[in-house]
Parts: structure tokens; C-alpha cells; sequence
């Protein structure tokens, strides 16, 4: 632990450093162990000069939240088409989701209007628009796509730690006594196993590539 500095000594401690402190935090510990005092244990400094950047309690667990979307949002301005570009965010917002499960209920729960979720939201807003998108279709495929991967993540995080580790692959199989009384089911499940894995989850896959179909043919 670092000793903790005096009030001169505060001046280089910034909004983002304190969301990584917290971030590293809630995942080591879970979201139970967030409190001011912890945080600033973490960053070596008295507790009441995170007020300073960070206002309230709620405020952090915005900025929590922020956070790990942030880490998914450059990659929809950087591709090639808006296709991509929607494909590559939800993919990497799976991936950040699936690396910070604590942030999980978050995620969830609060809708996290930060300044910085806006200005994210507005830049992929401008790279759809770009592609000939009215806003506010844009805006709805945005929001669809970043429902169904959340949805996903929480169906995963409800089954447990194997469902979770098993989203790297595939959903978990079923297994074979269990398929007795269900001939049909028996025969799917039997068909995906024998696929070759392609180290994604072939059900998020189908869904989104279904959705995004969708979303080119829609009216």
C-alpha cells in the first residue's frame, strides 16, 4: 500500500485514475468492497480528496460502468463498414464484459449517462450517420446490439462460472442421458458437437450475424 500523500501532494490524482483504482478494485474484491476509503487506500490518498473528481458514490459506480464500455466503443469508428463496425463493438464489448463479471450488475442496472458514455455514443452515432443511417435508427441498432450482449453475458453469469468459461467456445453441452426422451434435441446437439470449434460462441455468432442481416433490411 502506498503511504498516504498530503493535500499539496493530491494535485496529480485524476478522475481516470481513480476509475482504474476502482475498477481493479471491484474486480479483485466484487462491487461490496467499493467505498471511498478503499479507494483512496488504493491510490495512497485521504478519501476526501476524491470528492474532488468524482462527487458521489453513484457517480463512481457510473464511471465504473463507462469504464468497461470503453473499452469495446473505438473499434465501431474504426471499421471499414457500419456492419463491421457493429459486429467488432459487440465482440469486443463480450470480451470486456466477460473480463469484468463483478461490473456485471452494473452494467444491468444503471444506465450510466456520464459525459464520457454521450460522447461515445455520439461518435458511433456519427459513423453510422455516415454510412446513411437516419439517427434514429442508428441509435436503435446501438441499443439492440448492446442489449443482446449484455443479455448474453448475464444469461452466462447466471449459469456460473462453466457457463462463462464455456463462452469462449461454446454453451455448455448437454449431456447425453439427459437426451434420451428428446430424439430432435438429441440430433442438434449431436450436429454442433461434431462441428470443428471456432473459439467464439457459435450461438452468439448466429445471433448476431442474424441481427445484423436484420438491421440491413430493414425498411
Amino acid at each position: 500500500m502506498s503511504p498516504k500523500r498530503t493535500r499539496g501532494q493530491n494535485a496529480g490524482l485524476t478522475r481516470q485514475a481513480i476509475l482504474r483504482a476502482a475498477l481493479a478494485l471491484a474486480d479483485r474484491e466484487g462491487l461490496k468492497a467499493l467505498s471511498m476509503r478503499r479507494i483512496g487506500q488504493e491510490l495512497g490518498v485521504e478519501a476526501m480528496s476524491l470528492y474532488q473528481h468524482v462527487d458521489s458514490k453513484d457517480a463512481l459506480l457510473d464511471g465504473l460502468v463507462e469504464q468497461v464500455v470503453t473499452q469495446a466503443a473505438p473499434l465501431l469508428t474504426e471499421a471499414a463498414s457500419w456492419q463491421e463496425g457493429l459486429r467488432e463493438y459487440a465482440h469486443a464489448l463480450l470480451r470486456a464484459l466477460l473480463a469484468h463479471p463483478n461490473v456485471l450488475p452494473l452494467v444491468v442496472s444503471r444506465p450510466a449517462i456520464t459525459p464520457g458514455n454521450l460522447r461515445l455514443m455520439e461518435e458511433g452515432l456519427r459513423v453510422l450517420r455516415a454510412a446513411g443511417l437516419p439517427p434514429d435508427r442508428a441509435l436503435d441498432m446501438l441499443y439492440a446490439v448492446t442489449g443482446f450482449v449484455v443479455g448474453h453475458v448475464a444469461v452466462l453469469a447466471a449459469g456460473g462460472a462453466a457457463e462463462r468459461a464455456a463462452a469462449g467456445t461454446a454453451m455448455r453441452d448437454i449431456p447425453e442421458p439427459d437426451l434420451l426422451e428428446t430424439p430432435l434435441l438429441a440430433e442438434a446437439t449431436r450436429a454442433r458437437r461434431a462441428q470443428p470449434s471456432s473459439g467464439t460462441d457459435r450461438r452468439f455468432v448466429f445471433a448476431l450475424e442474424a441481427m445484423l442481416r436484420g438491421f440491413a433490411g430493414a425498411p
